[in-house]
């Protein structure tokens, strides 16, 4: 779309305020509004000024003035405001009119240029599967003196001893996989979700209740080009909280707010095309899959603890990281095998369909630097020729979390947490550098920026749990 045919748009449709939203370093999004009346092609195309230094990541306040810039094309009429409203996804650009080093959405732009330059492909596609909890209540406080945390839903099984009147039917600990309703409580809300989500052009696969208690689900969109499904996986979790909040529920992509049970995920898969050439296949290799794919994945797997540091990004991250609850923390690869790290799918998969699934991720990512780190992994991969077979990431075709403790002796596994992801990232972040797709600037940002205002706070805090270890000592 061009400037004068939004405008034309906005008066079709008698749009009355127009919303600029940027995303910060962490994966939040903000958000300006302007009066229609306000808007012309020149901001359209030249972008409203912010205050840098009052988004996370960004800018200190002596440098604060800059630039956010709609992208024209993700033109979104906003059906939660009373008021009609358009909402852009914006970039963001230095006050001369140069894009800013820092924003995540540049990040992944100069990822896909990178990826034509290599002549490896010109087409990275990635589709991630989210996975996400609908609560009926959540409530949670930490001060010096005490720190509590409390979430409820009408379907988890700590209820079916509760209330007056109680109508049973509720989903047991890791039962939650495919039931019909009554046990499924959520059909109508993922479907109100679903029906928002195509509003906004968005094509949905699919939608389901996931294994765990308590309101988990899963909708699946369709996989598109790196930078495009990076803004609509932010569109999906803003209509996704947006439709939960008006049925009275609250969304949380946390990956582990249930003790006990199966966490959330956001497995991504991801392939590459010459124009619409498939690259990921070769019929009769092991799961099909041509040397390209299996170099990507040793490029995965190998840089995976680095990967780690954007693809799951929080302390939470890594509660969901242990063995027992599905949890993808061996770093194997395998076809059809949801107990590795990469798993190469095999059903119903045409030459056009193949691809590598990464299933260690989740939604707590900022989808643009996590797509954009997988793929400057893969592509390290697939430029040293890194074979997972010789450096011993497999293929274990077995139910990893069966095998004897001998047989698991030489099967490494994901770092244990963040700060240790952190970690490997500061050791291991040459690849990420190629093309200047990331810098070291914006890595030591990310290492500082998460050590400072989430893992040692952290560690800093007692935990509830440990007064009923450690009290009576």
């Amino acid at each position: 779309m061009t400037a004068r045919e939004v405008l034309e748009f906005m008066k079709q449709h008698n749009v009355e305020m127009v919303d600029f939203r940027i995303v910060d370093v962490p994966g939040r999004q903000h958000h300006v509004t302007v009066p229609a009346v306000e808007v012309d092609e020149d901001m359209l195309e030249n972008g409203i000024a912010f205050d840098g230094s009052s988004i996370q990541g960004f800018r200190g306040i002596e440098e604060s003035d800059m630039v956010m810039r709609p992208v024209l094309d993700s033109a979104y009429l906003d059906p939660f405001m009373t008021t009609p409203t358009i909402a852009f996804t914006c970039t963001v650009y230095e006050p001369d009119g140069t894009r800013y080093d820092r924003d995540p959405r540049f990040i992944a732009e100069k990822a896909e240029a990178y990826l034509e330059k290599t002549g490896i492909a010109n087409k990275a596609f990635f589709g991630p599967e989210l996975e996400f909890f609908l609560f009926d209540d959540v409530r949670f406080d930490s001060s010096s003196q005490g720190a509590f945390y409390s979430v409820d839903s009408e379907e988890a099984m700590w209820n079916t001893g509760k209330g007056e009147t109680n109508l049973a039917y509720k989903v047991k600990n890791k039962g939650g996989y495919f039931p019909v309703p009554p046990t499924d409580t959520q059909q109508d809300i993922r479907t109100d979700i679903v029906k928002e989500l195509m509003n906004a052009g968005i094509r949905v696969e699919r939608h389901h209740h996931e294994v765990a208690t308590a309101g988990q689900a899963e909708i699946n969109f369709r996989f598109n080009t790196l930078t495009k499904t990076g803004d609509t996986t932010m569109l999906y979790k803003y209509i996704v909280r947006q439709v939960a909040r008006q049925n009275g529920k609250v969304a949380t992509f946390m990956p582990k707010p249930v003790f006990g049970d199966n966490g959330s995920g956001m497995h991504v898969h991801q392939s590459l095309f010459e124009d619409d050439t498939p690259l990921f296949f070769e019929e009769g290799k092991y799961g099909n899959m041509s040397d390209m794919a299996l170099y990507y994945i040793g490029g995965i797997l190998k840089h995976a603890p680095a990967i780690l540091a954007f693809s799951n990004p929080s302390t939470n991250s890594y509660k969901r990281l242990v063995p027992g609850y599905e949890a993808p923390v061996n770093l194997v690869f395998s076809k059809g095998n949801r107990s590795a790290a990469v798993r190469v799918p095999v059903a119903a998969v045409t030459p056009k369909s193949a691809r590598i699934e990464f299933r260690t991720p989740d939604a707590t990512a900022n989808p643009y630097l996590a797509f954009a780190a997988m793929l400057m992994a893969g592509l390290d991969g697939i430029k040293r020729k890194v074979d997972p077979r010789e450096l011993g990431y497999g293929p274990v075709d077995k139910n990893i979390y069966e095998l004897a403790a001998a047989e698991k002796l030489n099967i490494r596994s994901v770092p244990g947490s963040f700060e240790e992801s952190l970690a490997a990232l500061e050791a291991d972040h040459e690849f990420l550098l190629e093309g200047g797709v990331f810098t070291k600037d914006f890595i030591y940002n990310w290492v500082e920026l998460k050590k400072s205002s989430e893992v040692q706070p952290m560690s800093l805090r007692p935990h509830p749990y440990e007064f009923h270890l450690y009290l009576d000592l």
